[in-house]
């Protein structure tokens, strides 16, 4: 045959009917083995593959996440998608991306479109005002990366040991006069834990903290850098790679190639524009390996929410 088959093709070639087809192709148990097998071998010898929507019809698994992306211009959170993607594939499972922009009322639209293409699942990158109780609906159906979650599995990073790891490796090198600048602490994530880091660190040692947090983007942190530096200042930790590549802007304009810079996220295009700065990478790679793991073991079979602290990848 020429033309696309379709599964009442299937059932006429096979001497079956069309609702046996359905149930060969969603492996219900109760088939009989020799019919299973027949049907089997016209679906293998004419190419058929069933159409995904009709598969969601017959109450079959699409083979299909959704994947909701805080910001697609995010170098740290593409490193996650590329891992997740990775692991899709290699299962076998497509993947459909779309963009919250952290917006509350985006994500929930999106959610609502991916529950109506009946999506195996959903990973989302979660953020301060996520909804949760939206997200809750999906039970073993969800899990979100960046942020710890009660209600359904979650995978969020060492906040606090990114921050602690930074200034670890400035004083094993003798830096004491440290600045920091960070994200606004409405973030409790990225700005109020990694600041806390930072602040609970110059209490230990007993130094007066400098800092200041702003947005989550370059632009903030190089506005913000003449705040933050003195005559003595030997180095500057950000909260991001982001922020870094503001601080480094403004310092080389300064003329302070003295001051050394930390970020996170291990962007290896900064280390590679700026050999000097150090990048702790809160392994992004891991978790996306990790959330696709997770998820995929609940929709085989439900269990209680698992929740995962990725631990960052240390040179």
């Amino acid at each position: 045959m020429n033309k696309k088959l379709t599964i009442v093709d299937i059932a006429k070639l096979s001497g079956v009917g069309k609702s046996t087809v359905s149930r060969v192709l969603t492996n219900d148990p109760k088939v009989r083995v020799e019919t299973r097998a027949r049907v089997e071998r016209i679906i293998a010898k004419h190419g058929y593959v069933p159409s995904k929507s009709a598969q969601s019809m017959r109450g079959g698994s699409q083979k299909v996440i959704g994947v909701i992306i805080s910001r697609l211009d995010s170098a740290s959170e593409n490193k996650v998608v590329s891992s997740i993607l990775r692991e899709l594939y290699s299962l076998g499972y497509d993947a459909v991306i779309m963009e919250s922009r952290f917006d509350t009322d985006k994500t929930n639209e999106h959610l609502d479109v991916l529950q109506k293409r009946n999506v195996d699942g959903v990973i989302v990158f979660g953020f301060t005002d996520i909804d949760m109780k939206v997200l809750a609906q999906w039970q073993e159906r969800a899990i979100v990366i960046a942020m710890d979650t009660d209600q359904i599995s979650s995978i969020n990073y060492d906040n606090h040991g990114v921050i602690i790891g930074a200034l670890d490796h400035l004083t094993d090198l003798g830096v004491q006069n440290i600045s920091y600048i960070g994200v606004d602490r409405s973030d409790k994530t990225t700005g109020e834990i990694r600041l806390q880091a930072y602040l609970s660190w110059c209490e230990k040692l007993g130094v007066t903290p400098v800092y200041k947090t702003g947005e989550l983007s370059y632009e903030s942190a190089y506005q913000l850098v003449d705040s933050v530096l003195a005559s003595n200042t030997e180095a500057i930790v950000c909260a991001s790679d982001s922020l870094a590549l503001g601080v480094i802007k403004r310092l080389n304009e300064l003329g302070r190639e003295d001051i050394a810079v930390t970020g996170v996220g291990g962007n290896e295009l900064l280390s590679f524009l700026f050999p000097k700065t150090y990048s702790i990478d809160p392994g992004y790679s891991s978790a996306g390996e990790k959330a696709v793991k997770v998820l995929i073991s609940n929709l085989k079979a439900k269990s209680e929410p698992v929740h995962i602290t990725q631990l960052p990848v240390m040179d």
